[in-house]
């Protein structure tokens, strides 16, 4: 019931959603420098919750081939729309699961999840699946929203949830790395970048692999 209730929100919001991200804006910029760097030279990216589209075509600029996937499909329509308009012909959009990934095990250089691990009601399940579909020696990449990382953040984060926002963590830096690393992933690179709601740039690989990269 929880997770049609949040696909039901973001089917509602896609038409609005580049508009919302307005005022949290300050810290994309870096963001999407350092999901750049982290993929460049990648043969193939997934990239989870793709949304309309803010990090895609940073992706296909860097890896020769990205699939670009939503579970909405209202965000997977606005998503194809910017990949036509941009030319993007590296990048294949689908609409998908995040819990039933429908790739084979090990077929991704590096999975990016971009400001959703605190919307997934099952964090575990959620960076298991990732896992799975990386090769090894594969990145994940996962810059997230730290809805507690300050005092501002925290009572705007609160003012979100009375609008419906379907949030079901709030992380800080450090929180958000203990819970990926508890994931299964052995982090490497990690930058908190500020902003009305700051974002950790966080990006690693599957702990039991880091040998092999």
């Amino acid at each position: 019931m929880t997770a049609e209730r949040d696909r039901a929100y973001w089917e509602r919001h896609a038409a609005r959603y580049d508009r919302s991200l307005g005022p949290l804006g300050r810290p994309l910029p870096r963001m999407l420098e350092l999901v750049g760097e982290a993929v460049t030279g990648s043969g193939r990216v997934l990239e989870l919750a793709a949304g309309t589209g803010l990090v895609t075509p940073v992706l296909a600029g860097a890896a020769r081939e990205v699939v670009s996937t939503d579970y909405a499909s209202a965000m997977v329509e606005r998503l194809e729309a910017l990949v036509r308009e941009r030319g993007l012909g590296n990048v294949h959009c689908q609409q998908a699961d995040i819990y039933a990934l429908p790739f084979e095990d090990g077929s991704f250089d590096a999975v990016v999840a971009a400001n959703v691990l605190h919307l997934v009601p099952d964090l575990d399940a959620a960076l298991a699946a990732m896992r799975r579909v990386l090769r090894p020696g594969g990145r994940l990449v996962v810059p997230t929203f730290c809805h507690d990382e300050t005092a501002l953040s925290w009572v705007v984060s609160r003012l979100l949830a009375i609008t419906g926002f379907p949030g079901h963590r709030r992380f800080t830096a450090s929180t958000l790395r203990q819970a990926v690393a508890a994931g299964g992933i052995a982090i490497g690179r990690s930058e908190t970048l500020p902003g009305l709601i700051p974002i950790c740039y966080l990006d690693g690989v599957p702990a039991q692999r880091r040998a092999e990269v």
